[in-house]
């Protein structure tokens, strides 16, 4: 829910940034005191939170999502090697895949990087492991 300035009280809106202090999260610690921030307003619930409370929240999310994104950047990862990846974490082999690559040869060949991942199959695999079908393609 984004709030507009004019719809805030400034002053419990001003208490609660005096109170939480956000700033530019620079630091792990930073980071940690910024999260136990969004969860305590969080575990009001969605419903209980005040504009004044939205508004902190969103602001607070913002901040995150930058240091994160500077900080744990995911790095550039091939198609093959998600799958490899979910194949490993998920403990399978390479038969459990044959609803999506119907023979053994063109699964051993996808897996193993000999060919590209179809968009049919990159579909397939989206929904076989429940995750968006960009990672495969």
């Amino acid at each position: 829910m984004s709030v507009t300035p004019s719809q805030l009280d400034e002053r419990k809106y001003g208490r609660l940034l005096a109170k939480t202090l956000p700033v530019a999260i620079k630091s792990e610690a930073e980071n940690e005191r910024i999260l136990k921030e969004v969860s305590r307003l969080m575990a009001k619930g969605e419903g209980n939170l005040t504009l004044e409370e939205n508004a902190l929240l969103e602001v607070m999310a913002i901040l995150i999502e930058n240091f994160e994104r500077e900080h744990y950047s995911i790095p550039d990862t091939t198609p093959h090697e998600m799958l490899r990846f979910f194949i490993e974490d998920r403990g399978l082999r390479q038969s459990d895949l044959l609803p999506v690559f119907g023979t053994s040869g063109r699964a051993s060949e996808v897996i193993g990087g000999k060919r590209a991942i179809s968009k049919a199959q990159a579909k397939k695999l989206a929904e076989f492991f429940g995750v968006s079908t960009a990672l495969f393609i």
